[in-house]
């Protein structure tokens, strides 16, 4: 029996099998070339094409970001040394901006926030409130409450509305106890930094944020 000669050719998507060629199918098996719509090759192709363009772009933004965190961390260490002092805000927050003051970038550090066991105190007093207000008590008040304790697919409630029912100026003893158990319940786990882009034609302009999210593009 010959051998059996395979070559793939994985950008193409073409396995080449004793000089046969042939597309690898959904379920794992190889069908011919020949036996494929040629509408399901172009969106075969399209796709790659895509796929090839976006892990490129999806590098390249990777690499700007550690080199954009390596210079900003150069820049913080040498003001650091010369006044002998942390840069940034209490939480880490800050802004650099060019000398003629047309461009900045700004690093913000937000908390990441999750709930402890208080949480369940509030909302059985919440819902106690609700229960003996209830024609009086405003619908809106009632809408955000029910966001805010409807947990979403990963089991979270909103945050959010958590902190929207905060502030909520209401004198209900319980409501107010409550809102204590809703700030005893706030545990902060970490934090996470974000680095935003702007520029300006003119310093009398509104900044312009360089977008990088494809999603906002």
């Amino acid at each position: 029996m010959d051998a059996v000669i395979l070559e793939e050719k994985p950008a193409a998507g073409i396995t080449i099998v004793n000089g046969k060629e042939f597309m690898q199918n959904a379920k794992g098996g190889l069908d011919p070339i020949g036996r494929v719509k040629a509408e399901a090759k172009l969106e075969d192709q399209t796709v790659r094409t895509c796929i090839a363009f976006a892990s490129a772009l999806s590098a390249q933004v990777s690499r700007f970001k550690g080199h954009t965190a390596a210079d900003l961390t150069a820049l913080d260490t040498i003001l650091a040394e010369k006044y002998d002092a942390k840069i940034g805000g209490k939480k880490g927050n800050r802004t650099y901006q060019t000398y003629d003051g047309l461009m900045k970038v700004q690093v913000q550090v937000a908390d990441l926030i999750d709930f402890g066991p208080e949480l369940q105190i509030a909302k059985a007093l919440i819902n106690e409130c609700l229960t003996e207000w209830s024609a009086d008590s405003r619908e809106e008040i009632q809408a955000i409450v029910m966001r805010a304790f409807n947990t979403d697919k990963e089991g979270q409630v909103s945050r959010s509305d958590v902190f929207m029912l905060l502030r909520l100026e209401i004198t209900d003893a319980r409501w107010q106890r409550a809102m204590e158990a809703i700030r005893d319940a706030i545990r902060v786990t970490g934090s996470k930094e974000y680095v935003r882009f702007y520029q300006r034609e003119n310093l009398t302009d509104e900044w312009r944020a360089i977008t990088i999210d494809m999603a906002r593009a």
